[in-house]
């Protein structure tokens, strides 16, 4: 009870206010992590940026947020619920790899827009480039299938 009102607390993972990012305005049903239907091609609009050539080697966060209404704690919860929400759409919807998606929620805890706490900016989702994926995944894959088939083929010949 004796902490700071919600625009008055430094941000707890002032880090990712540093990684390239962009906001999506996501609705989600009142008090749930439910996508609304009309922001299923916001959703889709995002897996197509995601597949695209140059954006298939990187990793992202999800970042759900809330605006500083009701509790704390449920706002925490709900808001990881609701990054994991769209996690979920992304990959058993669009089929985006998990691999590629991480998801976190702050909850109040990281307003976009802390002058006004309870505005609707602060329901918005964040997506984050996080990582460069390893490129050796793909490479040794098919570095490897190649000379063991080319090592097999004579084998089999003889």
């Amino acid at each position: 009870k004796n902490e700071p009102p919600p625009q008055k607390r430094p941000p707890i993972a002032p880090e990712l206010a540093k990684l390239p990012s962009f906001n999506v305005d996501i609705r989600f049903d009142t008090d749930t992590p439910i996508v609304l239907p009309d922001s299923y091609q916001t959703v889709g609009r995002i897996a197509d940026a995601l597949v695209q050539a140059t954006m298939l080697p990187y990793g992202f966060l999800i970042v759900g947020h809330i605006e500083a209404n009701g509790k704390r704690e449920n706002n925490a919860l709900l808001s990881q619920r609701r990054a994991d929400a769209i996690r979920d759409v992304l990959v058993n919807t669009f089929k985006i790899s998990s691999k590629r998606l991480q998801s976190v929620g702050l909850g109040e805890e990281q307003l976009l827009d802390a002058a006004h706490p309870t505005a609707p900016v602060n329901q918005q989702i964040q997506i984050m480039t996080v990582v460069k994926m390893p490129e050796q995944s793909a490479q040794p894959a098919t570095a490897t299938s190649s000379p063991s088939s080319a090592k097999k083929k004579p084998t089999k010949k003889r």
